[in-house]
């Protein structure tokens, strides 16, 4: 079993900056890929960043390319997601997600968080 827990969501204008943080608990934190997804009201959840196990490779979703970094720290436990040049369709709950092998957009995920909620203003 692994814990994940959210933190660092807000309100933040458009065109500013966010860090989203997620502190892993449970099992071996090192043997998963993690990412973030997000949900915004009336839509269904989509991916937005993941890093594999030794952070050697990054994915983004399209719309973040170029504006969102995913990192993480294996010693500590901890996956972020720094969001620059918000906009606000960014608005949004974001999740943290583990799976043991590779996040791919289309899931599956093996453990989520509660979520963090994000809301840009224009």
């Amino acid at each position: 079993q692994v814990q994940l827990v959210e933190s660092g969501g807000g309100l933040v204008q458009a065109g500013g900056s966010l860090r989203l943080s997620c502190a892993a608990s449970g099992r071996t934190f090192t043997y998963y890929a993690m990412g973030w997804f997000r949900q915004a009201p009336g839509k269904e959840r989509e991916f937005v960043a993941a890093i594999s196990w030794n952070a050697g490779s990054t994915y983004y979703a399209d719309s973040v390319k170029g504006r969102f970094t995913i990192s993480r720290d294996n010693a500590k436990n901890t996956v972020s997601l720094q969001m620059y040049s918000l906009k606000p369709e960014a608005t949004a709950d974001y999740y943290c997600a583990a799976r043991y092998g590779r996040i791919t957009a289309q899931g599956p995920i093996d453990y989520w968080g509660q979520g963090t909620q994000v809301t840009v203003s224009s």
